[in-house]
């Protein structure tokens, strides 16, 4: 992410720790769409993360696993290679894959 991209804002907790924030950052963290929410890691270093977060339907969780990205990563680099076959009908693709 550029410099350019990069939200930078000072908030002031009100009382009971609401914190309000800009529509340009609710936008940008996507929080304006249904079930948004936010997601708070703190490291070690006493340094907070915070993420947007959007829920995802039971039926497409396996899409997120971990294993599934990475499965996703390796293809995307074979593709961007060129570690590609393209057929030009289904029979010549089984063909293929038989032989």
């Amino acid at each position: 992410m550029t410099d350019a991209m990069r939200i930078h804002e000072f908030v002031t907790p009100q009382k009971r720790g609401v914190v309000a924030l800009t529509p340009a950052l609710r936008n940008r963290l996507h929080l304006d769409e249904p079930g948004a929410q936010l997601e708070f890691i703190e490291e070690d270093d006493g340094t907070i993360i915070v993420r947007g977060v959007l829920p995802v339907s039971v039926d497409q969780r396996w899409f997120w696993t971990d294993r599934w990205q990475a499965m996703e990563r390796e293809a995307d680099a074979d593709i961007a290679a060129g570690r590609t076959t393209v057929y030009s009908s289904i029979d010549e693709m089984f063909a293929d894959l038989d032989a």
